[in-house]
């Protein structure tokens, strides 16, 4: 089975869409959405950013240097094509449908309460501005290294880690006084 980085070098050399490139949409169709689904809170809108990562993923295929794995610079054009998306669209005030606890990660699992106590993820990171909901996301839904996160947000690890310290700090404070 051939890796994710001579897959995409295949499909920069086709002159379409041939199998490598299907191959490389089907090995991370299921992830990218997840990404999209997480980064833009329903249904609807994560089609639409899917939709687009996959025509960039086709455009830019050429564009792949192998600084990084595959999946991060991948990854990292979807959450790009998000944040643009919801900077373009505003954000949304209710949620379509509700996210299934499952794809929220074990955080969700962790803490049972109440109906009445019990807080949307999904909501509480709306508080935080979408550069830093992408990167608190990926880290504990996705399990992203701090080293990869650095890679897409093109800052240090030490920044990054700042950055999703101080998202949680902001979380925790404004849910603690409420």
């Amino acid at each position: 089975m051939q890796t994710d980085e001579q897959l995409a070098a295949e499909a920069a050399r086709e002159g379409s869409d041939g199998p490598a490139f299907v191959a490389l949409v089907d090995r991370f169709q299921e992830r990218v959405w997840r990404i999209c689904f997480r980064l833009m809170s329903n249904e609807a809108d994560a089609h639409d950013a899917v939709q687009e990562v996959f025509v960039k993923m086709f455009v830019h295929r050429t564009k792949f240097e192998g600084r990084s794995k595959y999946s991060t610079w991948l990854h990292s054009l979807a959450v790009r094509t998000c944040l643009t998306m919801r900077r373009g669209r505003g954000r949304r005030q209710k949620h379509e449908e509700p996210a299934p606890a499952e794809t929220l990660g074990d955080a969700t699992a962790r803490h049972e309460t109440s109906p009445d106590t019990q807080l949307d993820l999904l909501q509480m990171l709306e508080i935080i501005d979408d550069e830093d909901r992408a990167l608190v996301i990926l880290k504990y839904t996705e399990d992203y290294s701090y080293e990869d996160l650095a890679q897409m947000f093109g800052m240090s690890e030490s920044a990054c880690k700042m950055r999703i310290s101080r998202a949680k700090d902001k979380i925790q404070r404004h849910y603690q006084s409420s």
